[in-house]
């Protein structure tokens, strides 16, 4: 059974693996110093985790934070890209070694990975990063990761850890992720406002939930916000993953919160692995296909994409590419993995399948997408 209330992320018959993300606004002072204290506590709590029979994958911020101090740029290295990028490259040092001694500590050993957007949309570096996550989980090993921000740029990143972490957990089948932030969960309003209440448990990510976000990131050091923190709650909820939000400031955070019970805890909603996973959790597309409803309503039955629900493509995508597949009001409903350049798209859409062999010149396809390789949204 998967995990249903926050007591569950310390059951080890429900949570064998988790995952957590810790942001900038926590792990690093106003001052560009880490939080040493506060960061042993949690490495205590890992510990505990590991004790118990949970396998912990980190997922750390902090560098650019860490790196803008080393370097004396104003505004916490993120006025330019070239800043971010170099204050990104001399904190990660610094970061990877306050999490190799504090776990040494515990006589547990840290392993450090770097990552972009762009590894996790390579279904090949995709399978790289869940292995190489796998095995350093079977070896005993705590992995620390985190966005390889001293290369990427606008296009190749995530530009928030909170999605990231989401997609980790997608990568090595966790259970779980908890993201420990500077709120302590998801508000109806924003936290400020004197009638504000904190959600206990969401049950699927809606519109509704996504007009309760605030897009700001409360202390200025990280990059994410709530609204970053329902992308990767959305993620995870499509792999059957359960997410948490709770509240970082104090001291053993997890113990707190599970003694508390304080925290938006986000349900599980499919069970999607494997190759179907990496379709739900892509971010980048060469183009798009857009279809009528009769072909939505097959969809939601179970159905393929099929030429004659077609009625508009867009985009340079080649057969074999992941696209979005979007809905008569422009709203992305599905991912799939493409059958037919879009050339070829562009040729058959509207049309019937007894006319595609004509027009292609060859035997057709069963569908433009199967459903094997469909995702919906």
């Amino acid at each position: 059974m998967p995990i249903q209330n926050l007591l569950d992320f310390r059951d080890p018959e429900k949570c064998t693996r988790l995952v957590i993300k810790i942001g900038s606004a926590l792990l690093v002072d106003s001052s560009g110093q880490v939080e040493v204290e506060w960061l042993r506590s949690v490495v205590n709590e890992i510990c505990t985790a590991r004790e118990m029979g949970i396998e912990v994958v980190v997922v750390s911020s902090g560098s650019i934070a860490i790196g803008a101090k080393t370097l004396e740029f104003e505004g916490g290295g993120r006025k330019t890209l070239a800043e971010a990028q170099a204050s990104a490259s001399v904190g990660q040092i610094e970061l990877a070694s306050v999490w190799s001694r504090l776990l040494a500590e515990r006589r547990l050993v840290a392993a450090q990975m770097l990552l972009t957007l762009d590894d996790f949309e390579s279904h090949k570096r995709y399978l790289n990063i869940s292995a190489t996550l796998r095995r350093l989980l079977k070896s005993g090993v705590v992995p620390v990761v985190n966005e390889n921000d001293s290369i990427a740029t606008g296009e190749i990143r995530f530009g928030d850890n909170d999605r990231l972490a989401a997609r980790v957990a997608q990568a090595c089948n966790a259970d779980g992720v908890i993201l420990l932030t500077d709120v302590d969960g998801l508000y109806d309003r924003h936290p400020d406002h004197p009638d504000a209440e904190r959600l206990d448990e969401v049950d699927g990510v809606t519109e509704e939930i996504h007009a309760m976000a605030d897009t700001g990131s409360g202390s200025g050091l990280g990059s994410g916000g709530m609204t970053a923190k329902l992308l990767a709650a959305e993620i995870a909820e499509r792999a059957g993953i359960a997410l948490a939000i709770i509240d970082g400031r104090h001291e053993m955070p997890l113990a707190r919160a599970m003694a508390s019970q304080a925290g938006t805890l986000f349900l599980p909603q499919r069970d999607e692995s494997g190759k179907r996973a990496w379709i739900g959790g892509r971010m980048r597309f060469n183009g798009s296909i857009s279809v009528d409803d009769g072909c939505v309503r097959a969809l939601h039955k179970g159905k393929s994409v099929l030429a004659a629900g077609i009625f508009a493509a867009k985009g340079n995508f080649e057969r074999g590419d992941i696209i979005q597949v979007l809905d008569v009001a422009g709203t992305e409903i599905a991912k799939g993995l493409v059958g037919y350049d879009a050339d070829d798209v562009a040729a058959i859409m509207g049309r019937q399948s007894a006319e595609l062999e004509e027009i292609l010149g060859h035997s057709p396809r069963s569908a433009v997408i199967h459903r094997d390789h469909l995702v919906l949204m």
